[in-house]
């Protein structure tokens, strides 16, 4: 696959700020999970979008799929073609590419169209549905998952606390978020050629896991995830980076439901279009 140009995704530079593998390493339960989630995979061609290093790649190859996993930040695309070359999965490969314009990935080659919290993030939603759907072969699967704005877990409330902290975002900009509200996403698809009937809307749940205490869990967000490094950033330079920790903290720790350790859920709406 050829790259695409970097100047055509401005979350590139997001993306590659930190390093992602550290916030993909609490998540593995989870991705397993939503790999055997998806039924039987033997055989089929799966399409990850937005793949980070293959928290869900990864176990979907394991259980017999052939993997293209595609994401916007090349250190990511990078670690993991490492993971599958340590895990021996021939049938695994990781390319830089943008879910917005999918340009070098074929029409209608694939079976299965997985994206979890990484297609939300591209510009341009309404180009993101119309390539998920045509790369996808009819009768085939597109599944999302995408966080919901102004819900009470985890990863929502990081994101909004974390945007309270931040400078604006540039004029005509489309939050992420909107991909976790339903008629968004069913407009976006029927723009796409999907009727609604065909597109189901659920919530689940995520985990994020972790050995340490919910404040050191925390502290890999601080230090290696692009959207609280920027809050953080901008929280220090009007001093109120101590502020951010905190509330922040307090949210980690509420959430924690390990008597040791950290398990924090998260909820999320899990689209599946029938293509």
């Amino acid at each position: 696959m050829t790259t695409q140009p970097t100047t055509q995704n401005p979350n590139q530079a997001l993306w590659e700020k930190g390093d992602f593998t550290r916030i993909a390493a609490t998540m593995r339960e989870s991705g397993e999970q939503f790999a055997q989630s998806l039924g039987a995979l033997r055989g089929l061609k799966v399409l990850d979008v937005g793949c980070g290093d293959g928290t869900t790649a990864l176990p979907a190859a394991a259980l017999g799929a052939d993997v293209l996993g595609v994401d916007i930040a090349r250190n990511l695309v990078d670690a993991g073609n490492r993971r599958a070359k340590e895990r021996g999965l021939s049938n695994l490969r990781f390319e830089h590419g943008d879910a917005s314009a999918l340009a070098n990935v074929p029409s209608g080659a694939f079976d299965l169209v997985v994206t979890m919290f990484g297609a939300m993030f591209a510009p341009r939603p309404n180009d993101v549905a119309k390539e998920l759907v045509r790369v996808t072969r009819r009768g085939g699967r597109i599944v999302m998952g995408n966080w919901i704005p102004g819900d009470p877990t985890l990863v929502a409330q990081v994101l909004k606390i974390s945007s309270a902290y931040s400078p604006p975002p540039p004029e005509g900009f489309v939050s992420p978020m909107t991909w976790g509200v339903e008629s968004h996403v069913r407009e976006r698809f029927a723009g796409a050629g999907i009727s609604a009937e065909r597109v189901r809307c659920t919530h689940a749940t995520w985990t994020f896991r972790g050995a340490g205490t919910p404040s050191e869990v925390l502290a890999i967000f601080r230090d290696y995830y692009g959207p609280t490094m920027n809050a953080y950033a901008a929280a220090a330079q009007s001093g109120r980076a101590a502020e951010l920790e905190r509330e922040l903290d307090a949210l980690f720790r509420s959430h924690n439901k390990a008597a040791r350790g950290t398990e924090i859920p998260a909820t999320y709406l899990r689209v599946e279009v029938a293509v």
